[in-house]
């Protein structure tokens, strides 16, 4: 496919889609309701990791986490005692199982106890984004009673995974611009480094604008996109994760299909 109409296509969905009034239906309207870098931290994450289904439950269901944590979730995780865990031994989301959601607590406790960002967590590697991923979850899993079960809801790129949600959350807490849909509040990692989010909507669109070619949905796959996204922005590349996005939920791929087609490019 040509690249100049395939880049305008993707600029345009960005213009339309990079902007505040994008917020409030979509999980990043969660940590966008505190101003404390820590709370806005764990807030993220744990909307993230919740963001799969349908958008109305997953802002539902961090509603009620928050709730539980006095909506003040850094002082939360700080200052919780034993008797405050019970409040979520009745809490679920899909898959999310009490079990989860407690040993997410104390990992983040942990954390917050040694460092004063969330940052850090995924600073353990360096090399690319591939080894903090899976430097993360090594270390995410690393107090001796982590649970099993709650390996699924962290992915890594060594098992094959996309990645998305982390991957999401890191285009949140990294990317910044003039839009203030991002928060751009940690540093130590470039934007440029960043892997687009992708999904099955994602990865369908990609597919037929021509993006990607790879037929499994998996890292690889993720890497092989941003790399082509990056032919139109080499500092920024995952900005275009938000015109993928819109274009996958919105059902426009045939259309596009049919549109690129007919107009020959």
């Amino acid at each position: 496919m040509d690249p100049q109409p395939l880049y305008k296509l993707l600029e345009e969905k960005l213009q339309q889609y990079n902007r505040p009034d994008f917020i409030p239906n979509d999980p990043i309207a969660i940590p966008h309701r505190f101003t404390l870098q820590q709370d806005i931290e764990i807030a993220g994450f744990f909307a993230a990791i919740f963001a799969w289904g349908n958008r109305t439950t997953i802002l539902k269901k961090c509603d009620e986490l928050l709730s539980r944590m006095d909506h003040s979730p850094f002082a939360f995780i700080q200052q919780h005692q034993a008797v405050d865990l019970k409040r979520f031994l009745s809490f679920k989301h899909r898959t999310f199982q009490p079990t989860d959601i407690l040993y997410c607590i104390q990992l983040l406790q942990y954390h917050y106890r040694q460092h004063t960002s969330l940052e850090t967590a995924f600073c353990k590697q360096t090399k690319n984004m591939e080894s903090r991923l899976n430097a993360f979850h090594t270390y995410f899993f690393s107090l001796p009673d982590a649970p099993a079960r709650t390996h699924k809801h962290i992915s890594c790129p060594a098992k094959g995974s996309t990645c998305k949600r982390l991957n999401m959350y890191l285009r949140w807490m990294v990317r910044k611009d003039q839009c203030g849909v991002d928060f751009g509040i940690w540093k130590k990692i470039k934007p440029s480094s960043l892997i687009c989010p992708v999904d099955v909507h994602v990865a369908r669109v990609a597919r037929t604008l021509g993006l990607i070619d790879r037929k499994q949905t998996d890292w690889q796959t993720a890497v092989e996109l941003t790399t082509a996204l990056s032919k139109f922005d080499s500092t920024d590349p995952v900005k275009y994760d938000l015109a993928l996005f819109s274009l996958g939920v919105h059902e426009q791929s045939r259309i596009l299909k049919t549109s690129f087609q007919t107009s020959g490019t």
